[in-house]
């Protein structure tokens, strides 16, 4: 077992813990997470070795980074000696490898020469290989958290990069960018967090009731995920044209193939098979007066149509 530090987003902070236990739970990870406040963006973690980090944080929406965690403490002066004591065996494996150092302030500035001066306290470690900065084989990081004043430093971590989060995703999924988005969809982040809670993965059926323009289904279809929903309103599926529709979104996205299909239905009358043949539902409920609605049928006597009947007397409609 080894710590690790993850580097987390101040966004959606309720939900970024639930989110490393629901990673953890889909890859089969034993996780213990050994410290963690909801107003830092820092959180330390024991994992059985690195290969379980790399699974853990490859897809995770609200954590930027993983980093195999080489020493913390309140002061430099604590830091240094630490990772002298503890980490001395390790340089010699990134002694000649192309590296570079960044530093990650939160809540406090550096300037860049002060950047370059806290960088070279580390020359001990007598890392020989070129300085490269993009695409170095290494990198190590230096986080700082300060208090909200920024004049005072609380902690401080020195770590290794071992593998970064999926926040790529949230660009790919911009609502800005999709052909067909409602006033109500779900914002990208949003879906893809909700997708990893509700542990989307290749094999399973996702199902979302109130579909809308689909952002739930993107999400889930991008974690592999074969995907289907409904909505009352079959306006929003069908969309404005062929080109403007829940289909068009996920041609844009290359997911038709996890694309089941999706139909118009009150879920209160739902027209499922009973039993437990889906994996996930996902869904944003509706709520308050958000957008115009057109609703199945009508409590006109005048307009209802003809009743159809089963053979067995049923209506066919019940």
């Amino acid at each position: 077992m080894a710590q690790y530090l993850i580097r987390l987003v101040q966004v959606h902070e309720s939900f970024r813990k639930p989110e490393i236990f629901a990673l953890a739970a889909l890859e089969n990870i034993n996780v213990e997470v050994l410290s963690y406040d909801e107003s830092s963006p820092f959180c330390t973690v024991k994992l059985h070795d690195e290969a379980a980090a790399r699974a853990l944080i490859s897809r995770s929406i609200l954590s930027k980074a993983i980093f195999e965690l080489w020493a913390t403490s309140s002061t430099y002066k604590d830091l240094h000696a630490a990772i002298r004591q503890n980490t001395a065996s390790k340089w010699v494996h990134y002694k000649d490898c192309s590296f570079k150092f960044e530093v990650d302030a939160y809540q406090g500035k550096r300037s860049a020469a002060a950047q370059k001066e806290l960088i070279e306290s580390f020359s001990y470690m007598g890392f020989n290989g070129p300085i490269v900065m993009r695409g170095a084989d290494e990198t190590f990081c230096i986080f700082e958290e300060w208090d909200g004043s920024g004049t005072s430093l609380k902690q401080v971590w020195m770590g290794r990069l071992v593998a970064r989060g999926s926040r790529d995703a949230i660009t790919t999924y911009d609502l800005k960018k999709r052909c067909y988005i409602s006033t109500t969809s779900m914002d990208a982040e949003l879906a893809l967090l909700t997708a990893n809670l509700a542990l989307a993965a290749p094999g399973k059926v996702i199902y979302d009731p109130f579909v809308g323009t689909g952002s739930f289904l993107f999400a889930a279809a991008h974690f592999g995920a074969y995907v289907t929903g409904s909505d009352i309103d079959g306006r929003s599926i069908r969309g404005k044209d062929r080109k403007r529709n829940v289909k068009a979104n996920f041609k844009q996205y290359g997911l038709e193939g996890r694309f089941l299909d999706a139909w118009v239905a009150d879920i209160t009358n739902n027209p499922l098979r009973a039993g437990r043949w889906l994996d996930g539902i996902v869904c944003d409920p509706p709520y308050g007066v958000r957008e115009g609605l057109k609703v199945l049928g009508t409590r006109d006597q005048a307009r209802m149509k003809e009743v159809f009947y089963l053979e067995n007397g049923e209506a066919a409609h019940l």
